[in-house]
């Protein structure tokens, strides 16, 4: 019996990937890994040249990505058939082999393969190997740190509505804004009414070769890529912003 092995893969760099990842994906007979329909995936892209010449490859293609309404009752019916459908199609697979499953970033921090996950459990053994999250490649991509002291840290997701958003980013101290893409307008102007804009920073495609840092206040573009983040370091509450 074999072992479904979920390996993260850290915020793009390959140079980021762990040592233990490394050598699992390095050593791996069958390789799967998410993607959109038509595009080669991001996943796939970070281990180019890492993978054995005789793998054999599972590209996960998701159903849907932006083209229904983000938690409508037809977007969470496709992903769930879809998840469905790949638990048992990698329980079955790993009845007789290893299975290694790419996930970006860390595995169990937003990550696709936890939808995978539950649905494996007691159907087959699944081992995972953490990987530093993109939003960490991030804060190190400005050069500042993200949190001071006891500041409190909150995660949001750009999905929520905006009052919510609002709500948040009024009771933190630093943020880290994620799943931005077409709602980067919502999230900048949830940021002007919680007086967090000039901290604001703009982060698309941390660590990888077409990284791009900015400050979101000096940007107006309507939306960015999957791959970007919007973060507020601690020093955005306190008597010294600006300095």
């Amino acid at each position: 019996m074999g072992t479904i092995i979920c390996t993260g893969l850290g915020p793009g760099d390959p140079d980021l990937i762990s040592v233990r990842s490394d050598r699992l994906i390095r050593a791996a007979r069958h390789v799967a890994y998410f993607r959109k329909a038509g595009r080669p995936g991001q996943a796939r892209s970070i281990v180019e040249g890492m993978l054995a010449t005789d793998v054999t490859e599972h590209a996960m293609e998701y159903p849907v990505t932006t083209e229904l309404p983000f938690g409508s009752a037809e977007y969470k019916r496709l992903l769930a058939s879809f998840y469905d459908d790949w638990a048992m199609r990698l329980a079955a697979l790993a009845a007789t082999t290893d299975v290694v499953v790419l996930c970006e970033g860390d595995p169990l921090f937003y990550g696709s393969f936890m939808h995978l996950q539950s649905r494996l459990h007691g159907r087959a053994d699944v081992e995972i190997v953490p990987g530093i999250n993109g939003m960490t490649g991030c804060w190190n991509a400005i050069g500042i740190p993200i949190t001071w002291g006891d500041d409190v840290l909150s995660v949001l997701m750009g999905t929520l509505p905006e009052d919510d958003l609002l709500r948040h980013m009024q009771s933190a101290d630093a943020l880290v804004v994620m799943k931005t893409g077409r709602n980067l307008p919502k999230v900048r102007r949830a940021l002007e009414r919680a007086g967090r804009l000039p901290d604001a920073w703009l982060v698309e495609r941390g660590t990888m070769p077409d990284q791009r840092v900015v400050r979101l206040a000096e940007t107006e573009i309507a939306e960015c890529p999957y791959f970007a983040t919007v973060l507020v370091h601690g020093r955005g509450r306190r008597p010294e912003t600006g300095e």
